[in-house]
């Protein structure tokens, strides 16, 4: 039978038959087998077939072809991979600039990620009911502004007064859409104002580090009330990416990319060629200093730690 992976817990998968039922499976080991890097080879929106067991589980014999997907490179195992959700819509990355602060080669990775897989992305920056100092709601103008001309949509928002809420309401509406982003930004708490009976648990900011706790441990698809469906995903620190070609990389910067056809070489790198468009609009600041830092931390990448996609 066919079916949908509605929740990973790292050992069993959740599916959802056509037929509106549910069922907890496992995979088979062929699939462990052709997904030997991955910590994942079955995701959240995958779609799979399933064969029914005896004791009324199943196993997952198979994935059907992907449409695309979010995938990261898992921080400490440099050779193992983790396909974060499948079949999206919409990759929604929630960010805080307080308690704790996302830093912005994070966001960067991520959205590079989400244009190399053609998964459409929104910004949603998160906790703006803490940025009480006029310094801090510059930086919150000057973040939405960047991210904004570049062509993402940013929804400036507060879990815990609603500002905000509707647009990103607004944004998911109809769509099977990621939430991710770092431990602490409140995707949880975002969550929780979406969906209210899904009761997460939130956590608290390590007052040493200023960093989240992990409170979700495992990812699940959950149903937005006004139509839709929104993927929940552990909190992730780094955001190592896969299969990035070195000359493929400003592909993935749309600003990068449109102004590096005015090169003078077309396999210019745009890191030290005579008559680089890009290294003299980053001069000029029409490119940011902090994306252009993004985008050679990731053609600076070690080349033996990137892999081949999965399939």
């Amino acid at each position: 039978m066919k079916a949908l992976v509605v929740k990973n817990t790292g050992s069993t998968y959740t599916v959802r038959t056509d037929d509106g039922g549910t069922l907890n499976c496992k995979i088979k080991g062929n699939l462990r087998l052709r997904g030997f890097r991955c910590t994942n080879p079955v995701a959240v929106g995958d779609r799979v077939s399933v064969e029914l067991q005896p004791d009324g589980t199943g196993w997952i014999t198979a994935i059907e072809p992907r449409r695309n997907y979010i995938i990261r490179r898992a921080s400490n195992l440099s050779k193992q991979f983790q396909i974060i959700a499948a079949n999206l819509d919409l990759a929604v990355l929630v960010v805080s600039l307080a308690q704790p602060v996302t830093n912005t080669t994070f966001i960067d990775r991520f959205l590079a990620t989400a244009e190399a897989y053609n998964v459409p992305a929104l910004l949603a920056v998160n906790k703006i009911d803490h940025l009480s100092h006029p310094d801090d709601r510059d930086l919150l103008d000057a973040v939405a502004h960047l991210y904004r001309t570049i062509g993402y949509p940013v929804v400036c928002l507060s879990a815990t007064t609603g500002e905000g809420l509707d647009s990103l309401r607004q944004a998911l509406k109809g769509k099977t859409s990621l939430l991710s982003g770092n431990s602490g930004v409140g995707k949880s708490s975002i969550i929780n104002q979406l969906v209210p009976d899904a009761h997460l648990r939130t956590g608290s900011i390590s007052a040493i580090h200023h960093t989240g706790m992990h409170t979700t441990t495992f990812s699940e698809m959950l149903h937005l009330p006004g139509g839709g469906s929104i993927i929940d995903t552990p909190g992730v620190k780094g955001f190592g990416t896969i299969d990035f070609e070195r000359g493929q990389v400003a592909h993935y910067f749309p600003e990068i990319f449109r102004i590096g056809a005015q090169c003078r070489f077309a396999n210019c790198t745009h890191t030290h060629e005579p008559g680089c468009a890009v290294i003299q609009a980053v001069e000029q600041a029409l490119i940011s200093q902090s994306r252009y830092a993004s985008y050679l931390s990731i053609i600076n990448d070690d080349p033996e730690e990137k892999y081949r996609k999965p399939q």
